[in-house]
């Protein structure tokens, strides 16, 4: 199939563009690297009479340190965003989600806001924004600027808080500091598929007798947006190590979520048990990063810039 007819626009300005979102209303389409958008409107699964191409604006493109935290431009491909030492030092989940994410030549055009706006439940940057609650920039024509938390951000199964006019402009990380770990674990079917179900998980513990501090976790594939694994990351905080088996982790971080997919790649009961089994993984993967680290050591100290 072949998408419906749509006009194209390219705006060569942020200013440019919050202005053809304003004009265009809810015709309009932001597209950036395409590469969830144009399948979706190929197969006709989506429809739009105006496309708003954000690639060429300079400004929405590139990575760096501000001010303690990490900033990530809306249009940064993937792959940039996975070869960038800066992102390596200061944000390690969000680099070792990168190379799960499609094939390299997806990775080469898709863009970090693009997946993130897309949304989808499955996809492991949207995880990762959830988890490290990230800080995500919008703008508009008629409003300027605002920040959105990500845990305001995804309202439901390809949708998020971003109102028609406004644009993604990038999002900014906290910087975790101390003694950190961090994984990411999923299952497909093969290489570059979307995931049935995964996690995403970062550890930080004391300097003395390897207490968790703070936890996050973030699961993938598991509802409809992706969900943060509250009870399982205040089950952990404060507790030692020792007393922590990560099988445990697992099923407490998929005890209680009320809409697990069932689908044609299984009922609701097979993506819980690899659920489970991801989060397990990834949070002893973490843990024991962490706790190979030296007292007072600490992941992103760096003061990288990039862009």
């Amino acid at each position: 199939m072949k998408p419906a007819p749509f006009d194209y626009h390219r705006p060569d300005s942020l200013d440019e563009a919050a202005a053809l979102l304003a004009e265009l209303g809810d015709g309009a389409k932001v597209l950036a690297g395409g590469q969830s958008l144009i399948p979706m409107l190929a197969l006709r699964l989506a429809c739009f009479d105006h496309l708003v191409d954000i690639s060429r604006i300079d400004a929405l493109r590139g990575v760096e340190r501000r001010d303690g935290t990490l900033w990530v431009g809306a249009t940064t491909t993937e792959s940039a965003i996975g070869a960038d030492p800066a992102v390596a030092a200061a944000v390690p989940l969000l680099a070792r989600a990168t190379p799960l994410i499609g094939h390299a030549q997806i990775r080469n055009r898709g863009t970090f806001g693009g997946s993130v706006a897309h949304a989808d439940p499955a996809a492991e940057y949207p995880a990762v924004v959830l988890a490290l609650d990230a800080e995500l920039a919008a703008c508009s024509a008629a409003g300027g600027q605002r920040v959105i938390p990500a845990a305001q951000f995804f309202t439901g199964l390809w949708s998020t808080a971003l109102e028609p006019e406004e644009l993604l402009v990038g999002a900014r990380f906290p910087v975790w500091s101390g003694r950190c770990g961090f994984a990411i674990e999923e299952f497909a079917r093969r290489s570059g598929d979307f995931a049935i179900a995964g996690a995403a998980v970062a550890v930080e513990l004391d300097d003395g007798e390897d207490r968790v501090r703070r936890c996050a976790i973030a699961l993938l594939g598991m509802g409809p947006t992706p969900v943060r694994a509250a009870g399982a990351e205040a089950a952990v905080t404060g507790r030692p190590l020792a007393e922590l088996e990560p099988a445990d982790v697992g099923a407490t971080a998929v005890a209680g979520l009320a809409d697990v997919p069932s689908d044609l790649h299984g009922p609701q009961s097979y993506r819980r048990r690899v659920g489970a089994v991801m989060t397990a993984r990834a949070f002893a993967a973490a843990t024991a990063e962490a706790a190979a680290r030296p007292a007072s050591a600490g992941a992103g100290n760096e003061a990288a810039t990039s862009g």
